[in-house]
């Protein structure tokens, strides 16, 4: 099913300001949990932990910084 692009913005946004926020708490009391890493590993866990989030909401994203494709253009 295919979602509308006002429907994924909207969707966006509320994953931007309430996924994402929970998202970053969940992943410091994961790492947190374990020993303590050295810095280059946890550096490497946080980014790579950071890219991963958007992997499954990246169809949501596509396109939502360009114009609606659905509005008209006289407008």
């Amino acid at each position: 099913m295919a979602l509308s692009y006002r429907t994924r913005r909207r969707w966006s946004l509320a994953i931007l300001l309430v996924g994402l926020p929970l998202y970053i708490v969940a992943a410091v009391t994961v790492i947190g949990w374990f020993d303590r890493f050295g810095v280059l590993v946890e550096l490497a866990l946080y980014v790579c932990l950071g890219v991963l989030w958007v992997v499954p909401f990246r169809s949501v994203f596509r396109g939502i910084g360009q114009s609606d494709p659905d509005r008209n253009g006289s407008e």
